[in-house]
């Protein structure tokens, strides 16, 4: 026996209990969807949507959300902690995508020119800083830029291996405060 679920109009309208594919016994445009190991067992009222031939259910008053909405809430995530900024050696530092741009333009400054000095602006006001002082800065950037997608990466997998959950999204990203 299995338990198919009928669905309308985003939602699940009716449960049957049968032997065999009950769809075949309606027309095509009844969808009809085997419930058989989907935990928990979606019921009558709640919502449902297909995606990519996948189907996900939520109860009542919970809105449905497609492993594709749910990356690029991570992804929102990912961008919103890579620009929360570093603290490295007592020097807020910003690291948005055009603080990004700069730090490693002056990086590559000092890399090229190891005498080379300038005056940086921190979220504190300007400091004057050399080669090894800017290198540090723009290592400590790229360490927590890449942290932060590599935590949108493990998310992803969770999502794709159906083993998100809403509460990872506050969790294991880099702490800005300990660079």
């Amino acid at each position: 026996m299995s338990i198919y679920a009928r669905i309308y109009g985003d939602q699940v309208f009716e449960l049957a209990k049968v032997d065999g594919d009950i769809s075949k016994a309606y027309h095509p445009s009844t969808v009809w969807v085997c419930m058989d190991g989907i935990e928990p067992a979606p019921r009558v009222g709640w919502g449902a949507i297909e995606s990519d031939g996948t189907w996900h259910f939520s109860p009542p008053g919970s809105p449905v959300i497609t492993p594709e909405q749910q990356a690029e809430v991570v992804a929102a995530e990912r961008f919103r902690r890579e620009g929360t900024g570093v603290i490295v050696e007592g020097l807020a530092i910003e690291t948005t995508r055009d603080s990004q741009a700069l730090i490693a333009s002056t990086g590559l400054s000092a890399v090229l020119d190891p005498e080379y000095r300038c005056n940086f602006k921190t979220a504190g006001g300007f400091v004057e800083i050399g080669s090894v002082q800017i290198i540090a800065i723009a290592k400590a950037v790229r360490a927590h830029v890449q942290a932060c997608f590599d935590r949108e990466l493990a998310l992803l997998r969770a999502i794709e291996a159906g083993e998100y959950d809403d509460d990872l999204l506050t969790e294991g990203w880099p702490d800005s405060s300990s660079t």
